[in-house]
């Protein structure tokens, strides 16, 4: 396909909020009404441009791109994968970043799905008045929504970037999340919330990334004594203390979705560019290429990394690159 020529009005590079209604009727696949009223994401680029959904991990909103003028005081989830003149370029695409479900705080545990999330994107698409996608850009758990939406509307997505996700959740993750899941709810149940989530952090960083870059970095002498912190244990340490993106209700209702998360490759009729880590703890490359034999049209990428799952926040420029190709 010939690469996007456009001539567009100056883009919305501050973003502009989008919020869908839930209707009265809608339900999670679970049974679970949500007490969120309304789904929200924000929109960049020019109104007349090819339209691209962008989504991250868990932890992503939908600050995708944060300009300097503008009162967002963190950069967004993606900087210098997304914003003008990059990869994805916030002059040439309409970009819609979305805000998962549940809603920050969360009142309780939902048991809710990738195909959930798929269907309020296709609610705010719909707030839009966009019928069909140009693409839908996903790493780790956004791919696996991503993966959803073509399933469940097969026509309405011309192709797919998945970066970190495969069909289904590998149980070895769930293994690992699951532990997460009962930090967090032996801390709240003990009346020490924010120590449960520090400490499944924690666990979690040691999924993120790989066994190269631990060895790497924390490769160094023993404390003097047993029970001492070891360099690798400061470092996770300070890591699960400092999280505070989340709270617990919402994050076992994220953590669980990861591992609900099924697709049938066969039902996609969209192309899809595959970007794996051969590194990535969470999302074995093995996955990935069982998942590129099943889907009738795919470019399969090796994305070589030190920063195993993380790689898509970590390695701008090969990111920038997958991102591009899928694009072009």
């Amino acid at each position: 396909m010939n690469a996007i020529n456009f001539e567009f009005a100056k883009p919305d590079l501050v973003g502009t909020d989008i919020i869908a209604a839930l209707p009265d009727d809608f339900r999670l696949q679970s049974g679970d009404r949500l007490e969120q009223k309304t789904v929200v994401a924000r929109v960049y680029g020019p109104a007349n441009a090819p339209v691209v959904v962008a989504a991250g991990g868990i932890s992503a909103g939908r600050v995708l791109f944060a300009k300097e003028d503008t009162t967002d005081t963190a950069p967004g989830w993606w900087e210098g994968v997304a914003g003008p003149g990059e990869a994805l370029d916030l002059n040439r695409f309409r970009v819609l970043s979305i805000e998962f479900a549940p809603q920050l705080p969360a009142s309780r545990v939902y048991t809710i799905t990738t195909h959930d999330q798929a269907r309020l994107v296709r609610l705010l698409l719909d707030q839009l008045g966009v019928q069909k996608l140009y693409s839908f850009i996903g790493a780790s758990y956004g791919a696996m929504i991503g993966l959803a939406f073509a399933e469940l509307y097969p026509d309405d997505v011309e192709r797919l970037c998945i970066i970190s996700a495969a069909h289904r959740a590998h149980p070895m993750a769930t293994a690992f999340r699951g532990l997460q899941r009962r930090l967090l709810q032996f801390g709240r149940d003990n009346g020490k919330p924010q120590e449960g989530i520090s400490l499944a952090r924690q666990l979690a960083m040691t999924t993120y990334r790989s066994d190269a870059e631990f060895s790497e970095r924390f490769d160094g002498a023993p404390p003097p004594t047993a029970g001492g912190n070891y360099v690798v244990c400061q470092y996770l340490r300070a890591r699960g203390d400092a999280y505070t993106a989340t709270d617990v209700n919402r994050w076992i209702s994220m953590s669980d979705s990861l591992d609900r998360h099924r697709v049938d490759p066969s039902k996609i009729k969209a192309r899809v560019y595959l970007a794996a880590v051969p590194t990535d703890r969470l999302v074995p490359y093995d996955d990935m290429k069982a998942l590129d034999e099943q889907l009738a049209d795919s470019v399969f990428m090796e994305f070589p990394s030190l920063y195993g799952h993380d790689a898509f926040l970590k390695e701008i420029a090969l990111v920038s690159e997958i991102v591009r190709t899928s694009l072009s």
